[in-house]
């Protein structure tokens, strides 16, 4: 795959996509969302995109593969894009998203427990579903999370 510093001239959105590995689709989203920036349309009614174009495609593609939502990947393309920004912003919202993912990740754990709970507690036979205990468990309003 050709590196962007190696992308000949300007770009047509298909072109941009193979480089990125994405789909044209997904480059018109990413412009509507306002990740990409739109080239204006030559003449003919193409887009042409310049190299740059498939260096911010690949880093919305990593932050998405590292847990960040289109939100978050917006206001790290702005610290980025910000003169004034520095490394210390970018780790900040890097810190508080893997806060937040350890969070749900924890909360995942409980409610795994809680599935491991229910589970154990089912005989595995063949009574009437009106008898479940796992049913019975999930219907009761007096308590709070399984455990």
């Amino acid at each position: 795959m050709a590196s962007p510093a190696s992308a000949p001239g300007p770009l047509t959105v298909g072109k941009l996509a193979a480089l990125a590995a994405v789909s044209a689709n997904a480059v018109r989203f990413y412009e509507r969302e306002g990740l990409m920036h739109a080239p204006t349309k030559t003449e003919s009614g193409y887009r042409l995109y310049g190299p740059e174009a498939v260096q911010r495609l690949r880093f919305i593609k990593q932050a998405q593969h590292s847990g960040f939502t289109l939100s978050e990947i917006q206001a790290l393309l702005q610290l980025r894009d910000q003169p004034s920004s520095c490394c210390t912003d970018v780790r900040t919202k890097v810190i508080e998203k893997k806060l937040e993912l350890e969070a749900r990740i924890k909360a995942m754990k409980e409610m795994s427990r809680a599935l491991d709970q229910l589970i154990a507690d089912c005989s595995n036979d063949s009574r009437p579903v009106e008898d479940c205990s796992i049913l019975a468990a999930l219907s009761r309003s007096d308590q709070g999370p399984l455990r």
